[in-house]
Formats: structure tokens, C-alpha cells, sequence
């Protein structure tokens, strides 16, 4: 297996922000590939996002159907044409690759290896993964079941730059990754895979770290830097709670509308730890808000003065 190693990523240690980047974080959505993957990227570009998440196929479903080799350039030309980047793919919901059942994980890490295989074939920078659900076996097994998975479905393949992204859960019902602990020893089980990390602002604050005030959101990005160094954080799931702190129950909510608030939610925008990252939306479409609502909402938090 050859894969691209970079365990000497620059810590993102500078509470200051004194030394951090001058830019803001690239913000986008995830949003929909209805008609064509390539849609995503014009849907995004209309919203004036800079940054992408989406599927790359059906997310409940094991079966996937193969990419054509005209919807790939397409997608790469659009991409191209519209600058949009990154471009993350989320898994499919259905893998587990901390599964204790075996025929779940050898599905899982089939279905796992085609989502690599795609995200490969289109160029995307990132796949976001949740590590998976425990479902009856001790955490530390589970978490020694997804390194073995994501190393499994991973061999042989040439990652390049493309990164895998731990996602933090809320740990509702035996999800591991609730705590930044749990991302930290996945990656120390395979450091050949040079995993990054997806922070989630909703599942974060449901599974106990309590960033409402200034000081609870910089004990939690201390935690997470500790754990995975903040370098590894890529990417950031922006979104306010339905469920209430500590409820360990995952419900995203609109940008403000909920119990993280809106002044909690624009200190974790504009902090300067995290203004490598990209900010990505995954917040409802109803009456209270649509997309376009909810970036707005995200734009006038990283604003330049």
C-alpha cells in the first residue's frame, strides 16, 4: 500500500490568533446532486459558496451505480470552471466499520473502498466517514475494528493528497467518536492513512463539550487539539441543535435557531484555530430557513473588516 504520510502537520496552537492565517475559512453547504454530480458545484456557485460536500451516490443504499466516464468530466470541468473547492463527499449512512458483525463489516468495507474509488475518480479533496457504531461491543474493540476496516478498504489504493475525515459524533445510541479520544486512537491504529478530521459543531455540543461561552469553546478546541492536532481539522459540519447539551442525541438545526445560539456559533466561525478549515452547512430546508438563509447567516460571521 502507498500512501501519502504527513505526521508532521504544523500545529494550530495560536489562541491569539496572533500567527494564524489572515483569510477566512472557505464556507459552502451540502447540498443535492438531483440531475448530475456536477449540479452540486452550480448549486453551490448560485448560493456564492466557495465549498462543497455531497454524495456521490445514493447514501441508503449498498448498491451504487458505476460513474461514468463523461459525468466524471464533467464534473472535473465544472469544478474547474466554477473554482469551487474543497469538495468533500460524505459516505454513505449505512457503512459501519466498527461493526462487531462481520458480514456488516465486510459490506462496510466494501462499500467504503468504492466510496474512496469515487472520490478518487472525481478529484474531490476530502471523504467524510463517521467511524461507526459499537452495536453491543466494548469501544476500544470498536475502535480497533474501525482502524482495521478503513486500513482494509484502503489497501493498495493511492491516496495522493485526497483525505479521509474522521467525523466526530454525538454519540447517540453506541456511535464511537462522541469523544475527540476515540478520533485520536483510530488514527494512532493506522498512521499509514494519514486521517484527518471533521469537526461537527451540533455533535460536539450533544456528546458534552459545551461551546456556548468563550472559555467552554476554547477547552474544546484545547481537547481537540491534544487528540488530533488541529492542523488534521479540514473541515468543519456547521450547525446549530435541535437536542439540547449533553443530550447525546443528533438533531441539526438552523444557524441560530438553536441551542448553541447565534453568538456561539459566530465565535466558532471566526475563531482563528480554526480559519484553515472549510465551513460547511449541513442545516435544514423548511419554513424557517433554506440554504441560502442559513449561509448568509455563516457569511456574516467570517466576514473581513
Amino acid at each position: 500500500m502507498s500512501i501519502l504520510v504527513d505526521n508532521d502537520s504544523p500545529k494550530v496552537d495560536d489562541r491569539d490568533g496572533m500567527n494564524a492565517a489572515a483569510a477566512r475559512p472557505r464556507i459552502g453547504l451540502h447540498t443535492g446532486i438531483a440531475g448530475g454530480l456536477h449540479n452540486a458545484l452550480l448549486k453551490a456557485r448560485s448560493l456564492g459558496a466557495d465549498a462543497v460536500q455531497i454524495f456521490s451516490r445514493n447514501p441508503r443504499g449498498w448498491k451504487a451505480r458505476p460513474l461514468e466516464p463523461e459525468e466524471v468530466e464533467q464534473f472535473k470541468r465544472v469544478r474547474a470552471e466554477t473554482g469551487v473547492r474543497p469538495v468533500a463527499v460524505h459516505a454513505n449512512y449505512l457503512i459501519n466499520l466498527a461493526a462487531a458483525d462481520q458480514t456488516v463489516r465486510e459490506k462496510s468495507v466494501a462499500s467504503f473502498r468504492e466510496e474512496v474509488e469515487r472520490g478518487l475518480a472525481l478529484g474531490a479533496d476530502y471523504l467524510v466517514v463517521h467511524p461507526g457504531s459499537a452495536r453491543g461491543a466494548c469501544e476500544s474493540d470498536a475502535i480497533r475494528t474501525c482502524a482495521e476496516s478503513l486500513k482494509a478498504a484502503c489497501d493498495g489504493l493511492e491516496l495522493g493528497t485526497f483525505r479521509i475525515l474522521l467525523e466526530n459524533t454525538a454519540g447517540q445510541g453506541e456511535c464511537i467518536g462522541h469523544r475527540f479520544e476515540h478520533l485520536r486512537e483510530i488514527r494512532e491504529q493506522c498512521p499509514e492513512l494519514n486521517l484527518g478530521v471533521c469537526l461537527d459543531t451540533a455533535h460536539a455540543f450533544t456528546a458534552g463539550y459545551d461551546i456556548r461561552d468563550a472559555d467552554g469553546l476554547a477547552a474544546a478546541l484545547d481537547a481537540l487539539d491534544t487528540n488530533v492536532n488541529l492542523g488534521n481539522v479540514l473541515a468543519v459540519h456547521f450547525n446549530d441543535s435541535k437536542a439540547a447539551y449533553d443530550s447525546r442525541v443528533d438533531r441539526h438545526w438552523h444557524i441560530g435557531h438553536g441551542h448553541i445560539g447565534a453568538e456561539a456559533l459566530g465565535r466558532v466561525a471566526s475563531h482563528p484555530r480554526l480559519a484553515h478549515a472549510a465551513f460547511l452547512l449541513e442545516t435544514p430546508s423548511d419554513e424557517t430557513c433554506d440554504d441560502a438563509c442559513n449561509l448568509e447567516v455563516l457569511r456574516s460571521f467570517v466576514k473581513t473588516t
